[in-house]
């Protein structure tokens, strides 16, 4: 017989069970018998208590991407959830594991439009068009069950979110219930042996391989690495594969660096990415590379059609790459790797030291890194001065604007989960709140965020978030007086801007008002020393910078560049197109 319990205090029982130290969430009438249990255990689990749904969505995402760990929200039903559906469905995009527990209309309600409090006419419907999994509890006797089940759906396979929902009357319902369970999640599949083979060999016989990284490789570094110097290949890395490689590691590109190698390679492996720049931002090629896709997820094959196919965990297939090139080595097969800069158009390629390729991408790398220092100002100098600010092992959370867009290639990097990004899902408005779940999650880590003076303001009431609960993230506005993006496409495609003009805040005397230190920088240097002083504190802080919008003045231009790309090696750099982006 087990203990008898709530639902509430059942599912706080298993959330310790599962290691669980902190929850966001906001109150409602229908979550008080969760919110209770969570007070009952205060000396065990935090609560975060955030402003609008959302936040806590945001939060949970941040708190998940930056540690490994599943981030635990909590919101009321109806507008509730979907309040929170931005952060779910950003958690879903960028494959990050979050537990969303919530309530509905009492069962005797349910389904009979009767208008009750928050009613929705189907909401796991709703919310399962989003997230990976969603149920809903009965009876307090399945809230053990159930709740393990959450949390090995959210981390199987290609981690997201999924939704645990249980009507008001059952969540304060009181009965015998189960000893809280741990469900182990589900082993990846196995390495296909005979597929994994043929991408080594058709990695080995390329001239110019080129690796391409996102977040499913996070965990995967030692092996990309391994893989990337056996085969003398760029590794390239967007969103959330920064930094699975240092960006000081000779064969580490970011995604806009890597364009320098895009015409010249033959042979494409890519390693846990959507692939988003080979389809999407970079121009096609006719024909294109031959492509090796390796992804958890078996539908990411699908729309490729590549040469081979392997549906693994990132690192086991990486390790079972670099395990069959590394006895092709011993065998006196060793990997082709030629250096396009040396050779004449459809030469055959001849093996080339690993250490002349190193070079020539030092090279272009530092070509690249000129053109945008003297290009792309003064988004890179605001970057260059956040980085000499912010420790290594320090957390940075992009957001959708000028200067964040510029980070992505911009903004070095040197840890994985150190740049905490909105993947693919581009939603305005995540990077504070995210940021501060980031920092429940490395309290003693310093966090900066940087966003613009229409993204901030989406989540600017959590300020009082982050003084409540000592969330010392520094975040930087950068204040250009619009939704710039907006604005720079409206006068390049319509001659007129239209709702893409801002009238704002004073942010200095905002931070203020809610407890939270303000102040502002009107040069690099000025914003380094900022940074530097607010990271010391150790209290929340608004750091506004005064932007110019200069639309010849674009990240667009490598992010989505038009151009042929410069011949790697070429001693003028990459030369990016001129395009100003979306």
């Amino acid at each position: 017989m087990g203990e008898r319990r709530t639902t509430g205090q059942a599912l706080v029982d298993g959330l310790l069970a599962h290691g669980v130290d902190t929850v966001f969430g906001l109150p409602g009438v229908q979550t008080y018998a969760l919110f209770d249990a969570l007070g009952e255990r205060s000396a065990e689990i935090a609560l975060v208590g955030a402003r609008h749904e959302q936040a806590c969505a945001y939060m949970a995402l941040g708190y998940a991407q930056s540690s490994g760990r599943t981030g635990v929200c909590t919101v009321v039903p109806g507008p509730g959830i979907l309040n929170a559906a931005a952060g779910l469905l950003t958690a879903a995009g960028t494959g990050t594991p979050v537990v969303c527990l919530t309530s509905d209309v009492p069962t005797a309600y349910a389904g009979r439009g009767m208008g009750h409090l928050h009613e929705m006419p189907d909401q796991l419907a709703t919310v399962r068009s989003f997230v990976k999994w969603a149920e809903a509890i009965r009876h307090p006797a399945q809230a053990p069950a159930l709740l393990a089940e959450a949390f090995a759906r959210a981390v199987s396979g290609r981690p997201g979110p999924v939704v645990l929902q249980a009507p008001w009357d059952v969540l304060g319902m009181a009965a015998e219930v189960p000893a809280p369970r741990v469900r182990p999640p589900d082993p990846p599949p196995p390495v296909d042996e005979p597929a994994v083979r043929a991408a080594a060999d058709l990695l080995a016989a390329a001239r110019d391989p080129m690796i391409m990284i996102g977040g499913g490789a996070r965990h995967a570094g030692a092996e990309v690495r391994a893989l990337a110097e056996l085969l003398g290949a760029p590794v390239v890395a967007q969103r959330g594969g920064r930094g699975v490689l240092r960006d000081d590691d000779p064969y580490a590109f970011t995604g806009a660096a890597g364009f320098a190698r895009w015409a010249d390679t033959d042979v494409l492996l890519m390693l846990g990415t959507r692939g988003e720049l080979t389809w999407f931002r970079w121009p096609e090629r006719t024909p294109g590379p031959r492509l090796v896709s390796i992804d958890i997820d078996p539908r990411q094959h699908v729309w490729r059609a590549p040469a081979v196919a392997v549906t693994a965990d990132a690192r086991d297939a990486a390790a079972a790459l670099v395990g069959l090139l590394r006895d092709r080595n011993a065998g006196g097969q060793a990997p082709r790797g030629a250096d396009p800069g040396e050779r004449a158009a459809g030469e055959p390629a001849p093996p080339a030291p690993r250490a002349s390729r190193a070079r020539r991408f030092a090279a272009v790398k530092e070509g690249f890194r000129a053109d945008v220092a003297s290009r792309l100002r003064p988004h890179a100098d605001y970057l260059a001065a956040i980085r000499a600010a912010l420790p290594e092992d320090g957390y940075f959370v992009e957001e959708i604007s000028q200067v964040g867009f510029a980070s992505l290639f911009a903004f070095p990097v040197y840890a994985p989960r150190h740049f905490v990004t909105a993947g693919h899902q581009g939603t305005l408005g995540f990077g504070f709140p995210t940021a501060l779940g980031v920092k429940a999650a490395h309290r003693d880590r310093a966090v900066v965020s940087v966003t613009g003076d229409g993204g901030f303001l989406f989540g600017a009431a959590e300020l009082a978030t982050a003084v409540q609960h000592g969330l010392g993230v520094v975040t930087v506005v950068f204040d250009n007086g619009a939704y710039g993006n907006v604005k720079a496409d409206q006068d390049r495609l319509f001659g007129r801007e239209v709702g893409s003009v801002l009238r704002n805040p004073d942010f200095v005397a905002l931070a203020q008002a809610f407890g939270a230190d303000g102040v502002r920088a009107e040069s690099p240097d000025g914003l380094r020393d900022a940074v530097a002083g607010a990271l010391a504190t150790g209290r929340p802080t608004v750091v506004h910078v005064p932007m110019p919008l200069d639309p010849a003045v674009t990240p667009w231009t490598y992010l989505t560049p038009v151009a042929a790309p410069a011949r790697p090696g070429d001693d003028t750099g990459p030369g990016p197109g001129g395009a100003t982006g979306e």
